[in-house]
C-alpha cells in the first residue's frame, strides 16, 4: 500500500518570523541578509512583499535596493529561526512522531502509522496543520501530499505561499510528469544541462529515457533521478533525534555548509570560513566517535551560483581540527583564486571515509595526536559551557562571522536514497 507522506515548508521562513516577531513589518517589502554596509551583502530570504519587486534570494543587497527603494533589510537572528523550527516540529508530532527536518523551515511527516486517528483524511489533517501554523506561529505553510519523500517535495513546491497541492495516483502524470525536470529534487544546474542536452525536458521525459543514456552519463545516480520521476522512492521518513541534531541514520560523512553573508574575495576571509566549518565538522566527527580518511570541499561561485567539489585522501585517519582545516585550506587555494575577480558565495567542508575512534592505527612522528587531545579538552569545556566559550583567533579576522554558532546551524539534509 502507498504511505502517506507530506512535506511541510514554511513560506519567506526567516523573513517570516522577522514580521511575526514585528507585527510593524507585516505587509512591508523585508528581507534578511548580510551587513548593509557591504556591497557584497546578499539577500538570504525575502518577504512576499520583496518578491513582487523581482527580488531573488542570493542576490546583492544593493541590487535588491535598486528594485525596490523602500527594502527593509534585517539583520540574520538564527537563534529566533531554530526556535520558531521547533515550535513547529511540535505542531507535527501531534500528528506522527515520524518528523524528518530538512533545514530549518521544511519537514517530512509520515503519517501512513497514524493517519486513522486523524479521520483518515490526508487533505483535511495538511488543513489542520496549516491553519495551526498561520494561528500559532503567525507563519504560512506550503504543504504536499504525495506516497513518498519526492512527491511530497513536489507537492510543495508546486504553489506557494500558503497553498496545500495533493499528488496522487489520478493526477501525478498530469502535475508531476508535465513539470519541467528542474523541478524534480536532486536536479541541479549542472544535471538539468545534460538532461536538456539529451531533449529531455520534463520529469515525464525522464521517467521514460534510456536506461543506457543514464547509466552512461550519470552513474548509478541516473537510475536514482528516473526511479524519483517514476514516483518510485523507498527512503522512510526518519525521526529528529534532539540529543544529535539530526535524523537517525548509518553515518557516512560529516559535513557543513555555509552560504556566507558577503561574497568572499580575500584570503582572511575565505579562511575564516574555512576554519569556521572545519571546526564544526571536527566536532561533530569527534562526538559521533569517528576520524576520517578524507577531506573534501565545495565551492560555490558569486556569478552564476555554480559549484566545484574537490577532496584529498589521507595518509592517517584524524579527527583533528587542525589537520582537517589546513587540509580544506590548501584544497581551497590549489583550485579557486580568491580575489575580487573571482568571488565566492559560499563554501562546505566535508569528512569521508569514517573510521571508528577505537579503531587500531600506526602511530607516527609528528602526527596529530597532540591535536586531538587538546580538541577533546576543548570539546568537554564546550560541553559544560556552550560552543561560544573557545574560539579560535582565525575566526575573528571576519567580523560578521565572529559570532556564529555554526555548529548548532547546520543544515538538517534528509537521508540519502543511495543509503537506504
Amino acid at each position: 500500500m502507498d504511505r502517506t507522506v507530506l512535506h511541510c515548508d514554511m513560506n519567506s521562513f526567516y523573513a517570516g518570523v522577522e514580521q511575526a516577531e514585528h507585527p510593524e513589518l507585516r505587509g512591508k517589502p523585508v528581507v534578511v541578509g548580510g551587513h548593509e554596509d557591504r556591497r557584497q551583502g546578499i539577500v538570504l530570504t525575502k518577504s512576499a512583499e520583496a518578491k513582487r519587486y523581482g527580488i531573488t534570494t542570493a542576490e546583492t543587497l544593493w541590487q535588491a535596493r535598486r528594485k525596490c527603494p523602500d527594502l527593509i533589510v534585517l539583520a540574520p537572528h538564527y537563534d529566533l529561526y531554530k526556535r520558531y523550527s521547533r515550535l513547529a516540529r511540535e505542531i507535527y508530532y501531534d500528528y506522527t512522531d515520524l518528523v524528518e527536518p530538512f533545514g530549518l523551515d521544511e519537514c517530512w511527516l509520515d503519517l501512513s502509522g497514524s493517519i486513522q486517528l486523524h479521520g483518515g483524511r490526508p487533505l483535511v489533517v495538511a488543513r489542520e496543520i496549516s491553519e495551526r501554523v498561520k494561528a500559532q506561529l503567525g507563519l504560512t505553510i506550503s504543504i504536499g501530499i504525495g506516497w513518498d519523500k519526492i512527491t511530497a517535495k513536489f507537492g510543495s513546491d508546486y504553489r506557494k505561499p500558503d497553498a496545500i497541492t495533493e499528488i496522487t495516483r489520478d493526477n501525478y502524470r498530469e502535475l508531476f510528469w508535465g513539470a519541467p525536470v528542474r523541478d524534480l529534487l536532486y536536479v541541479g544546474r549542472a544535471t538539468e544541462a545534460k538532461l536538456l542536452k539529451a531533449g529531455i525536458t520534463t520529469i515525464g521525459d525522464l521517467a521514460c529515457a534510456d536506461d543506457v543514456y543514464l547509466q552512461h552519463v550519470f552513474g548509478k545516480i541516473g537510475a536514482m533521478l528516473r526511479d524519483f520521476a517514476r514516483g518510485e522512492d523507498p527512503t522512510p521518513v526518519k525521526s529528529f533525534d534532539t540529543t544529535q541534531g539530526d535524523v537517525v541514520r548509518g553515518v557516512k560523512s560529516y559535513g557543513n555548509s555555509m552560504t556566507a553573508p558577503h561574497d568572499l574575495v580575500c584570503e582572511t576571509d575565505a579562511k575564516a570560513l574555512i576554519w569556521l566549518l572545519s571546526e564544526s565538522v571536527a566536532q561533530r566527527l569527534r562526538e559521533g566517535g569517528y576520524r576520517c580518511r578524507c577531506v573534501a570541499i565545495a565551492v560555490r561561485d558569486a556569478h552564476d551560483l555554480s559549484y566545484f567539489s574537490r577532496q584529498k585522501q589521507l595518509c592517517e585517519p584524524t579527527a583533528a581540527t587542525l589537520t582537517i582545516a589546513r587540509v580544506a585550506w590548501r584544497l581551497l587555494t590549489d583550485n579557486q583564486p580568491i580575489d575580487e575577480a573571482h568571488p565566492m558565495r559560499g563554501l562546505a567542508v566535508r569528512v569521508t571515509a569514517l573510521v571508528p575512534l577505537d579503531a587500531s592505527r600506526q602511530l607516527a612522528f609528528g602526527g596529530d595526536e597532540a591535536a586531538e587531545e587538546l580538541d577533546r579538552a576543548i570539546d568537554e569545556l564546550r560541553r559544560r559551557f556552550g560552543t561560544a566559550c573557545v574560539k579560535r583567533g582565525i575566526e575573528f579576522a571576519d567580523a560578521t562571522l565572529a559570532h556564529r554558532e555554526i555548529k548548532d546551524e547546520h543544515t538538517v539534509h534528509p537521508v540519502g536514497y543511495l543509503h537506504r
